[in-house]
C-alpha cells in the first residue's frame, strides 16, 4: 500500500505484485522489492491468499518432484540425447 496527498492507503497494484509473486518465492528480488510485496501481502487479504495458495502448489510440486528415474531410463535418456546432439552437429557441419 501507498500513502496518497491526504495520507489514506491506496492500493498498490495487485496485478503488480501478483506478477512479482513468483520472483518473491524464488527469492529473485532485491531487499526493496521483497520489502515493498510482503507490506502489500500484510495489507491485501486477496494477495495473500493467492501467495499462499502460490506457496502451497510450489512447495507440493517440490516434494512431488524428488524421485529419481530408475537408472536404466536415465541411461536411455542420456543416450537419446547424445544421439540428437550427433545428429544436429552432422547437420550444422559443412560438407
Amino acid at each position: 500500500m501507498t500513502q496518497d496527498h491526504a495520507g489514506r492507503a491506496a492500493d498498490t497494484d495487485c496485478s503488480e505484485v501478483l506478477g512479482r509473486v513468483f520472483f518473491f518465492l524464488d527469492n529473485e528480488l532485491d531487499q526493496a522489492d521483497c520489502a515493498q510485496i510482503q507490506h502489500h501481502l500484510d495489507e491485501c487479504g486477496p494477495c495473500l491468499a493467492r501467495y499462499d495458495l502460490e506457496r502451497t502448489v510450489k512447495s507440493l510440486v517440490a516434494r512431488s518432484c524428488s524421485e529419481v528415474a530408475p537408472e536404466g531410463l536415465r541411461q536411455r535418456v542420456q543416450l537419446s540425447i547424445k544421439q540428437v546432439q550427433i545428429e544436429i552437429s552432422r547437420t550444422d557441419s559443412p560438407s
